[in-house]
């Protein structure tokens, strides 16, 4: 196994709900992540930033690991849920908040 794939799996191992983003929580470094990161801020859920701009290795092995092109990137219980566009349906939906309970 590769180490960023180890990398990887370490950190959805170690947190229930796990952002690959653009920046930081703090500092979305894009308005994809940006959404992404008050969607979840909006549903009071605590989550694991991953700024891919600082780990170039994370950055391209997390768009190989969950078989998906763009950032960001959201999983729960190390089950990839998508991107921005998806969150925001599930979360219009209601969906998004009955992965999270």
């Amino acid at each position: 196994m590769s180490e960023v794939k180890t990398k990887i799996e370490n950190l959805l191992n170690d947190n229930k709900v796990v952002l690959f983003m653009k920046g930081t929580q703090q500092f979305p470094m894009c308005g994809f992540s940006a959404r992404a990161t008050a969607i979840l801020q909006d549903l009071g859920v605590s989550f694991k930033d991953i700024n891919v701009l600082e780990d170039e290795e994370i950055r391209n092995g997390i768009k190989e690991y969950g078989n998906w092109p763009t950032i960001p990137q959201l999983y729960i219980n190390k089950k990839l849920v998508g991107g921005s566009d998806i969150m925001m349906e599930m979360y219009q939906a209601g969906e998004l908040q009955e992965l999270l309970k």
